[in-house]
């Protein structure tokens, strides 16, 4: 019984332990509970862990004094009265302390939006008072609160944020003013299609185009960056598209894209670029960037790696347009350097949309299939037709047949033009004389049949003989066996279509 005294007592000792320790945590940090669930479990585990130890420890020795009792258990079980109640108070105690600390948590975050919403209300209150200095500040507050926070965007605008921000662009303040009205808008608009038709109806693309305007080239760099990265993100918008693209933005975007002293700033360049793609998905946006030399510029900047997937992707929108096909047709040069794009091989993604370029101009165009012949295009396509991605596959080969139909149709157009001729001449003289033309004529009909064989011949050798010769040096490019002869492939991929659709 000594023993168990003893036991029982420094189990309370260690709990009295923990208590304190937990007493004086929670008297330095009076506004956190640090009764958790872990602190709970530990002294359970103290109790039935001390519990066990004894029972290992003074068994036989504690069974013995509990038959001379005679306390009736024929169980053998130690377990003592009280212990189990003792982890069944802890345990309720654990769940009823996680239900007050949700609560706490639910109290917390209530009182968090409650804070944070009349910030944001502090904020548009000063953004109407219109002085300049609570402005700016209440700007940059909007611009911090919108940043991250998707509710804190739909409730600054619900609030009534957005029509004193695009009146500030309006005003004559500096630089700090426009920077920090503009970048405000910008961070409303992330995501919230609802805020970027706002921030258009409230008239913002007016506005800075109206800025740009009256600076007359002198606007700085930090605000000429965040009107770009602002018409980025208002163009993204379809509703949007046309009254940007109608407004003047695109002369100068384009002028962004263009400007020399831009060119160590990428990002600005890039921004400029992923405008003008947003605005040429509109094909209604197509005639205004055709006003400019835009094309021209674009076709002869293939080449700078940084800009020439995002040139070659807005080309791919302009070239849906008749009109546009004829801009791309009418740069000097235009096929032999989109044909050069085509052994980009370290570049699939400029590769693909190359090939979808002059897959529209070889379907549309029929002047444009004898450029591409002309530019070398035929060796290239057939060498993407066998270690171009699947894509890269799949258009090269509609090109092939494109240019497979034109030269076939030439040949024809030009053996029944001479026939026609000889067919047409006119017929004078007498039966007798009509007998001896008709003669005549028959002999030079099966002359001119034994010429076009032969002409037939000689071509089919010569295009035979062209052929091996690029499929073998392709060969060697791929890396493949010399004795390699798509035979199979080769066919299908020649074999002519008369299918008029672009499906790649």
């Amino acid at each position: 019984m000594a023993t168990n005294c003893t036991h029982r007592n420094s189990i309370s000792n260690n709990i009295a332990s923990i208590l304190l320790n937990d007493h004086h945590h929670r008297s330095r940090h009076a506004h956190h509970r640090i009764w958790t669930a872990a602190f709970r479990r530990r002294i359970v585990d103290l109790i039935a862990c001390g519990g066990a130890s004894h029972s290992r420890r003074c068994g036989s020795r504690e069974d013995a004094d509990e038959d001379e009792e005679g306390d009736g258990r024929s169980d053998g079980s130690s377990k003592r009265p009280g212990s189990g109640k003792l982890s069944d108070l802890l345990l309720n105690s654990s769940e009823e302390e996680e239900e007050l600390e949700l609560g706490d948590c639910a109290e917390a975050e209530k009182r968090r939006k409650v804070e944070a919403l009349e910030e944001m209300k502090g904020a548009v209150r000063r953004l109407a008072d219109g002085r300049e200095e609570e402005a700016v500040r209440a700007a940059g507050e909007v611009r911090r609160l919108a940043k991250d926070d998707p509710f804190a965007r739909e409730t600054l605008a619900m609030l009534g944020a957005i029509p004193p921000l695009v009146e500030m662009l309006e005003c004559g303040g500096g630089d700090e003013w426009k920077v920090a009205s503009l970048y405000a808008l910008l961070n409303l608009a992330i995501g919230n299609d609802l805020n970027k038709a706002a921030i258009v109806k409230a008239g913002a693309v007016h506005k800075m185009l109206h800025m740009i305007g009256l600076a007359a080239g002198s606007l700085s760099a930090a605000v000429e960056e965040a009107i770009v990265a602002n018409f980025l993100g208002l163009s993204a918008l379809d509703s949007n598209k046309l009254v940007i693209g109608s407004s003047g933005a695109v002369p100068f975007l384009v002028k962004i894209v263009k400007d020399v002293a831009y060119r160590g700033n990428s990002q600005i360049k890039q921004d400029a670029l992923r405008a003008l793609y947003n605005l040429s998905i509109l094909h209604l946006n197509i005639p205004f960037i055709l006003e400019t030399d835009l094309i021209t510029y674009f076709v002869n900047a293939l080449g700078d790696m940084d800009v020439s997937e995002r040139i070659l992707s807005i080309l791919s929108n302009v070239v849906s347009t008749p009109e546009g096909r004829k801009a791309i047709s009418a740069v000097p040069d235009a096929y032999p350097i989109l044909v050069d794009v085509l052994n980009w091989n370290d570049s699939p993604g400029c590769q693909e949309k190359v090939l979808y370029v002059l897959m529209v101009i070889a379907h549309k165009v029929y002047g444009g299939r004898q450029a591409m012949v002309e530019a070398g295009a035929m060796s290239a396509l057939l060498e993407l037709t066998l270690v171009g991605s699947t894509l890269a596959q799949k258009r090269a080969s509609r090109i092939l047949d494109s240019l497979s139909l034109d030269k076939g149709k030439r040949l024809s157009d030009r053996y029944n033009g001479g026939l026609t001729t000889t067919l047409s001449a006119p017929i004078h003289g007498s039966s007798s004389t009509f007998s001896g033309s008709s003669w005549d004529h028959k002999e030079s009909l099966e002359g001119d049949q034994d010429m076009m064989s032969e002409e037939k011949k000689a071509v089919n050798q010569l295009v035979q003989q062209s052929l091996q010769n690029n499929m073998t040096r392709i060969a060697q490019r791929a890396n493949l066996p010399q004795d390699f002869v798509p035979s199979v492939h080769f066919k299908t991929l020649t074999q002519s279509s008369t299918s008029k659709s672009l499906p790649f």
